[in-house]
């Protein structure tokens, strides 16, 4: 997977209470229902912190059985791996108030609902002569003309561009730029080779999770000023928002 290799080791469990997993979508990550909440997610931090090399980067699934978590709960775990640089990608859970709570923070709760999405590639035009000290390169890249819904996932080895929305539940992969001539809501992931060069672009900058390179990031939770179209970038160490002229 372009954000982090396949994952093929053994289960490996930290007690009888949290059991890891390597799956085709990164970590399944599966937590007994039983025991405090706070408890079960501070041993997941430290077992993360003991092994940072092995974690950075990560996709992870949660499985969560029959337990019961609010809104709050969810996304208080979703910003600890952030700060982390593990990506929560999902969550499979048997209670419906956890299934609700993961939808609306725009998280999957099946992975086959984790489709690739086919691009159209960007191929540059054939070269005609240039002008004297002069002459432009094509990039190469995917380009989608239409809405991402959730469930769809893009991924790119050069730039991607959208032409329409990413909706909540989307995903967007690419080792170069992500341009979005849209709402970008879903989670997007730019220079996903390592390239913390790459930006991410939007009519509307508001994603569940943005990553560039080994940084990552949520959105704030208030988001009432006007939308304008706004380029992220990594700059003094940290994801930074700025305008999109």
């Amino acid at each position: 997977m372009d954000s982090q290799p396949y994952r093929d080791a053994d289960d490996v469990t930290m007690d009888d209470s949290i059991t890891l997993k390597g799956i085709k979508q990164g970590l399944l990550v599966t937590i007994k229902p039983d025991g405090k909440w706070s408890d079960l997610t501070g041993r997941l931090m430290t077992l993360i912190d003991s092994q940072g090399d092995f974690f950075q980067g990560a996709q992870v699934t949660l499985a969560l059985g029959p337990r019961d978590l609010r809104g709050h709960e969810l996304s208080g775990i979703q910003t600890q791996l952030a700060r982390r640089g593990v990506m929560l990608l999902a969550v499979l859970s048997d209670s419906e108030r956890t299934i609700s709570s993961t939808r609306k923070l725009g998280l999957q709760t099946a992975l086959d609902t984790l489709i690739v999405e086919e691009a159209e590639p960007i191929v540059p035009e054939a070269p005609k002569p240039p002008p004297i000290d002069s002459e432009e390169h094509g990039t190469h890249g995917v380009l989608i003309k239409r809405t991402l819904r959730n469930g769809r996932t893009v991924h790119s080895d050069g730039h991607a561009v959208i032409i329409g929305d990413v909706n909540a539940g989307a995903v967007v992969v690419a080792h170069g730029d992500v341009i979005v001539w849209g709402r970008l809501r879903g989670t997007v992931h730019a220079g996903a080779n390592g390239d913390e060069a790459a930006v991410v672009c939007a009519l509307y900058l508001a994603p569940t999770q943005l990553r560039i390179a080994g940084y990552i990031t949520i959105s704030p939770e208030d988001r009432r000023r006007k939308p304008r179209p706004e380029k992220a970038m990594i700059r003094n160490g940290r994801i930074e928002a700025v305008a999109w002229e």
